[in-house]
């Protein structure tokens, strides 16, 4: 699928992964439209870019389809969507405080894994009435799961679990909706400089990197974008989890 010319929806899109792939798309001539929640930078960042602004919770199963509704109604269809939204509480199954808190653990499963299968099916909805393309293709959904679906570090049971669904569900999402030309991957991401991590100082970073192989830092918002790119643009990449980690693989702790 040519960048050029494209519709896409960024979840997520006001900063890091989200918002540097937007920036790409933007810059190869693509259309874009921010979501993310009310106090982000999510206005000031389409604006930046020449799209569209749309506040939303990715939690509100039933609200963020009608956001969908309105930010494909505003790029005047859907070619592409991107969701980077997630996080979750950290917490030993059993620690000296008890069991891992149950509503914690649901928690996270909603905003990473229920969150994201709930946007797919609604993009999907709406790329299914796009008329396909010379390949046959009528949209392409990218996830953002995490090398903690495989490599889990004590204290991410319940991130583990999310992002690991993530993972699992990419291939057998492909193949449902492979019959409708409709193409989809995720992205499995090591340490990158975005949210929390942003700031860190470069000792810190130099700590939180020595498993990676090479290179030995944290990734970069754009790396993940340029990976991004590459899975709109190659029709051969569908039902796949790649993993974005410069060799890294994480110890227990």
């Amino acid at each position: 699928m040519e960048i050029n010319g494209i519709k896409a929806i960024l979840i997520g899109g006001a900063s890091g992964f989200a918002r540097a792939t937007a920036e790409r798309i933007a810059a190869g001539g693509g259309s874009v439209a921010i979501l993310d929640r009310e106090q982000s930078a999510g206005a000031e960042v389409a604006a930046e870019l020449g799209g569209t602004w749309h506040p939303t919770d990715v939690l509100d199963f039933e609200g963020i389809e009608v956001v969908i509704g309105e930010a494909v109604e505003a790029l005047g269809g859907l070619d592409v969507a991107v969701n980077t939204a997630g996080g979750g509480k950290g917490g030993r199954t059993l620690s000296r405080s008890g069991p891992f808190s149950l509503d914690d653990f649901r928690a996270t499963i909603d905003l990473n894994l229920v969150g994201t299968f709930n946007t797919n099916r609604l993009c999907a909805a709406h790329m299914a009435n796009n008329e396909p393309n010379d390949d046959d293709e009528r949209g392409v959904l990218i996830n953002t799961a995490s090398i903690a679906a495989f490599e889990g570090q004590i204290g991410q049971v319940a991130y583990t679990a999310a992002k690991a669904g993530i993972a699992g569900m990419t291939l057998t999402m492909a193949r449902d909706l492979g019959m409708l030309g409709i193409r989809v991957n995720t992205i499995a991401p090591s340490l990158f400089a975005t949210g929390l991590t942003a700031g860190v100082s470069d000792e810190q970073a130099v700590n939180l990197t020595k498993d990676a192989a090479f290179p030995k830092r944290l990734g970069r918002p754009d790396e993940y974008a340029r990976l991004a790119i590459a899975m709109i643009e190659n029709p051969m990449l569908n039902g796949d989890t790649v993993r974005l980690d410069a060799g890294t693989r994480f110890m227990p702790k």
